[in-house]
């Protein structure tokens, strides 16, 4: 044996899980028919280092555009807890930015409404940051974009939500009235 893989061998690592980046399911959506305007994920267990939320998402809005999804942690709808978010994207012809300031929720994603080409869904990637660090106020960062065929966007989101407490819940919700629609599937994975 090599000393370098003894020394390694020898190591008790039972003590202290390695942050290896290994991720493992905690659970998952789909919307089914009719849609619906909450999802929430409940008793998150707080035994990993971060969250990850991924989705294909559509809403019910009968337009031709896109509306924002909202995140709420805990059943917090304090609008002093909150920094909604920080926002750059771009749809092939310009780019641009947005912020927004304190509010009642996060702003993590712009998805496409059923207005839009049929069957086509937006994506969306948020990781919510040392969520079960009780030392530090709570980070989200989300990738989010669709294609359709010829036009789309891409967006890159941060928000805060001004609270040391472990995040044991997360609801998700659609701007207005509007529910998540058919087929919309949301996964939620710790990651040591």
């Amino acid at each position: 044996m090599s000393p370098i893989l003894g020394i390694w061998a020898s190591q008790n690592y039972s003590r202290v899980a390695p942050d290896t980046g290994a991720m493992f399911p905690l659970g998952m959506v789909q919307v089914g028919s009719g849609g619906t305007s909450t999802v929430t994920f409940s008793s998150i267990p707080s035994t990993y280092k971060h969250l990850q939320i991924r989705s294909i998402l559509r809403n019910t809005a009968s337009s031709a555009s896109s509306l924002d999804l909202f995140m709420r942690f805990n059943g917090d709808n304090s609008g002093s807890n909150y920094r909604a978010y920080k926002q750059i994207g771009g749809d092939g012809s310009s780019a641009f930015a947005a912020a927004s300031g304190t509010t009642n929720e996060i702003r993590n994603a712009y998805f496409l409404n059923n207005g839009n080409t049929a069957n086509v869904y937006s994506a969306w990637v948020c990781d919510i940051l040392d969520y079960a660090n009780t030392n530090k106020n709570k980070v989200t960062r989300a990738l989010n974009g669709q294609d359709l065929n010829g036009s789309g966007s891409i967006r890159f989101f941060s928000g805060l939500w001004m609270n040391t407490s472990a995040i044991n819940s997360i609801t998700l919700t659609v701007e207005g009235s509007n529910n998540f629609a058919q087929h919309t599937q949301f996964a939620l994975y710790g990651i040591l």
